[in-house]
């Protein structure tokens, strides 16, 4: 099960170092577009905009839908699973952080030069 999470992670981290998949990302945060919107959008061909499309798809960040007036066209949407694990495992880290700028503040107030011992 660990093995799955971490292999979706690292799924879901490899599609969004890419720039141009985060502003896909951040168009469909908006709502549902199809294909020809988003590329025309960020101003790349339909082919290129495809295999970007292709990734997020892949990594389960987006779905795809036909369109019932039109089997040719498709509507792309986020998929929230794959945002809320990442978004988990963000949350452990800045735990771990928070835990360790706690302990580091504690020992500054304990050895502080002048303060008193009790």
């Amino acid at each position: 099960m660990i093995n799955d999470i971490v292999t979706g992670l690292d799924r879901t981290l490899a599609a969004l170092a890419d720039p141009t998949r985060r502003r896909v990302v951040d168009l469909l945060r908006k709502g549902p577009r199809p294909a020809g919107e988003l590329a025309a959008t960020a101003e790349m061909s339909g082919p290129a905009m495809s295999r970007h499309l292709r990734v997020l798809r892949a990594s389960g960040l987006v779905e795809a839908e036909n369109v019932a007036h039109d089997a040719r066209l498709r509507v792309y949407r986020l998929r929230p699973e794959p945002f809320h694990a990442l978004q988990a495992w963000l949350g452990l880290v800045e735990e771990f952080w928070d835990d360790q700028l706690g302990a580091f503040k504690a020992h500054l107030e304990r050895t502080r030069p002048g303060k008193k011992e009790r």
